[in-house]
Formats: structure tokens, sequence, C-alpha cells
């Protein structure tokens, strides 16, 4: 019970946060979808940094893992809302902003998940 608790909190105050940071970011840039791609990246990074962390050196509990990976970078990050945006961008018939905000979207997250755990063996 004690580890749902924890993914249940840090999912929370994930989501919060990344409402509070995309929201007015994605009314000023509607083509793009500025606050979704900021949150997706520095979730990924952060999620690379804590797990690299995690098993560098045992930075982290499996309570703490539940709490920061599983629950806060869960709740933070949202596939689900970069998947209707974009369904919004093909429905709009803007083609060229689905495949940019797609492709950067995936090769970016994909590259903060690596730094992440690359600045985890700095550290």
């Amino acid at each position: 019970m004690k580890q749902i608790l924890l993914v249940f909190l840090g999912g929370g105050l994930g989501s919060v946060l990344r409402y509070l940071i995309s929201k007015p970011l994605n009314l000023y840039f509607t083509n793009f979808y500025l606050g979704t791609f900021i949150v997706n990246i520095i979730g990924c990074l952060l999620i690379g940094l804590l797990l690299g962390l995690s098993l560098k050196n045992n930075f982290l509990s499996e309570n703490q893992t539940l709490l920061l990976a599983t629950g806060f970078c869960g709740g933070f990050t949202t596939f689900s809302t970069f998947a209707l945006e974009n369904n919004s961008l093909l429905k709009n018939g803007d083609l060229i902003a689905f495949a940019s905000y797609t492709i950067v979207s995936l090769v970016l997250g994909i590259i903060a998940v690596s730094l992440g755990l690359w600045f985890s063996k700095i550290f």
C-alpha cells in the first residue's frame, strides 16, 4: 500500500507541475505545443539521470524510485497528450508541423534519456 501511495503522490505532483508549465506555453505556440514538448524532454532527461544515478551508486531506494521515476516522471511527462496534439495537427492538415513535432520529440526524448544516463556517470 505504501508503494501505491508513493506513486500516487509523485504522479500528482508531476501532473500539477506539467500543467503549470505546459498550459501557458501551449496557448502561445499552437503549431508546435512547446509546453508539452518541454515537459516531455525535461522528464526524459530527469528519468535518465535518476535511474542512472540509482544504478551507479544506489542513489535511490526502491521507494524513492517509485516516488520520483515512476510517479513524478510518469505524471510529469505525457504521451497521451503528445498523441492527441499530433492528431489535432493532422486534422488541421498541418503535415509539416506534425512531422517536425513528432520527429523532434522522439529524437530529443531519446537523446535526453541518454544524456541523463551519461550525466549520472559524472556524479
